[in-house]
């Protein structure tokens, strides 16, 4: 593609300069869609964890974690189910060839009512795997916990 040059005794050479313009539009529509998108990907249920002191377990690959946020509402893995969902899914869970181990995640808030509930669910389906999620202690500036 051919641009005129100001010089008019050059006029039959070719322009040898890259029009970057259009790359450079494309690029900031890009940057635009990827900022707006961002915050879609890291989607997390927000829990406060209680604080207890012990060693990180590796997860297993049969590792289901269930959630319970402050208010009492249920999450398998990422998903937020009712307890008729949660009994169905622990039945589906149950008849697997491996026993899966339940992982809870409640928040120091919520009333033990329903972290008894969803044990005693778990235990009626014969999964007895149970391990509970906290976060590690922080240490103070002066080294005492």
């Amino acid at each position: 593609m051919s641009f005129g040059a100001f010089n008019p005794q050059r006029q039959h050479s070719m322009m040898s300069d890259i029009n970057v313009t259009p790359m450079v539009d494309v690029m900031l529509v890009l940057l635009v869609i990827f900022i707006i998108t961002a915050p879609m990907f890291t989607h997390a249920v927000k829990l406060d964890l209680p604080q207890a002191q012990a060693a990180v377990a590796q997860q297993d690959p049969d590792t289901i974690t269930i959630a319970i946020d402050a208010d009492g509402v249920l999450y398998w893995e990422q998903d937020k189910v009712s307890a008729a969902e949660l009994d169905t899914r622990m039945t589906q869970a149950a008849v697997g060839t491996t026993q899966p181990e339940l992982q809870l995640r409640v928040d120091k808030n919520t009333r033990y009512d329903a972290v008894a509930q969803v044990m005693a669910a778990a235990q009626s389906h014969g999964l007895t795997r149970l391990g509970f999620v906290t976060d590690p202690k922080k240490e103070n500036t002066n080294g005492k916990r």
